[in-house]
């Protein structure tokens, strides 16, 4: 028996309103369709009138004032956003911004209070609860903090539970449950329960669980803030891996900016339910929008997160001399620089010339860095 995960496919929004939307911050061009779309997403709590407070929170009003006038919490404020197939989507904010409440307004865990939420075109909003659960069964897949393992069962019966759920037949899951075991470098332990792992190991099998159903889309609300600091890098390293690897969309909260520069293909900096700023890693590093934003990467190393790009200046290319990715991050670069002073060759994607990099155009970012 092959094993194929259910999938649930609700056309609601056509292809022409997606695209012609201009309030999208997107990743991709007109002509593709978003993994993840969120049009203007708001997140009310506590009794009243929603439309009094979201009509004083687009005034001007403070978080604080409307909690006074109110008695409403303004968890999430007008946040837009799209996220593109495959692409890892970090949130990253202070506690109380509003990060975990968005993500869980974007599985529906919390119903947002106004907005719009499409998932490859489908409308989450519109699904009744039985379409909710073929979409948390196979299409999209959660992994939190607190590892939520079942004591009682094996680690292999842990990981091949959402499988269980969609009744799929105990050989064909037990099968994918090994393949995934493998793949998330757990070998040897299928037979252990969650108590005799350690946390770093009790995460994986919790991440292992979210893949063996095969989610195009992974939601990840701050999995690894609860690990020391080295087996937190190794689970990045390893999610980092696996990314690379499956391919799959995936939204990430964090409150750790260092942890959304690692992981992030693009970065929302969250301020009171709000965005200040959505970029590369490298375009948040080299213009920070806003004075919160600038608090953040002021003590980022810039070598480690810029590429070479933003240090390349015009000039001959040596001859038979060395060459670079303009991708390729600043710290690559600095010890061919001090080994030898003479300038490097710059190749775009296409492998044509760009200009060069020397030690006086990385020395101008190392010292900006320092004042």
């Amino acid at each position: 028996m092959v094993y194929a995960p259910n999938r649930a496919v609700i056309t609601i929004a056509s292809l022409d309103e997606l695209v012609n939307s201009g309030t999208i911050v997107s990743a991709m061009g007109s002509g593709d369709l978003p993994a993840i779309e969120l049009r203007h997403i708001w997140k009310v709590f506590g009794p009243g009138d929603n439309a009094r407070t979201i009509e004083l929170s687009m005034g001007g009003t403070s978080r604080a004032e409307i909690l006074q006038q109110t008695q409403q919490t303004v968890a999430v404020r007008d946040v837009s956003f799209s996220v593109a197939e495959g692409e890892t989507f970090v949130v990253m904010g202070l506690s109380g911004s509003g990060k975990s409440t968005l993500i869980r307004c974007l599985s529906r865990l919390v119903e947002p209070t106004q907005g719009q939420i499409f998932l490859g075109g489908d409308d989450l909003l519109s699904m009744n609860e039985e379409q909710l659960r073929q979409l948390r069964r196979g299409r999209m897949s959660m992994v939190f903090q607190h590892f939520g393992l079942f004591p009682h069962r094996k680690v292999i019966d842990n990981i091949a539970y959402g499988l269980e759920v969609q009744k799929i037949d105990k050989p064909t899951r037990l099968a994918r449950a090994t393949e995934i075991l493998h793949t998330v470098g757990l070998e040897g332990w299928a037979d252990h329960y969650p108590q005799q792992l350690s946390g770093g190991m009790q995460q994986r099998v919790g991440l292992a669980r979210a893949l063996a159903v095969d989610p195009q889309i992974l939601l990840f609300d701050e999995p690894f803030s609860a690990l020391d600091p080295l087996i937190r890098k190794e689970m990045q390293d390893e999610l980092i891996r696996l990314q690379k690897t499956m391919q799959r969309t995936i939204v990430f909260i964090t409150h750790d900016f260092a942890e959304a520069l690692r992981l992030g293909d693009r970065i929302a900096i969250m301020k009171d339910g709000s965005f200040d700023q959505i970029g590369t890693p490298e375009e948040i590093v080299s213009a920070p929008a806003t004075a919160y934003v600038r608090e953040f990467v002021n003590d980022v190393p810039r070598a480690k997160v810029l590429s070479v790009r933003t240090v390349t200046v015009a000039g001959k290319p040596v001859a038979n001399g060395r060459v670079i990715s303009d991708s390729a991050k600043i710290e690559t670069v600095i010890p061919m620089l001090l080994e030898r002073d003479e300038a490097i060759t710059v190749l775009d994607a296409n492998k044509q010339t760009v200009g060069v990099v020397n030690r006086e155009s990385v020395a101008a970012i190392l010292q900006a860095e320092q004042k």
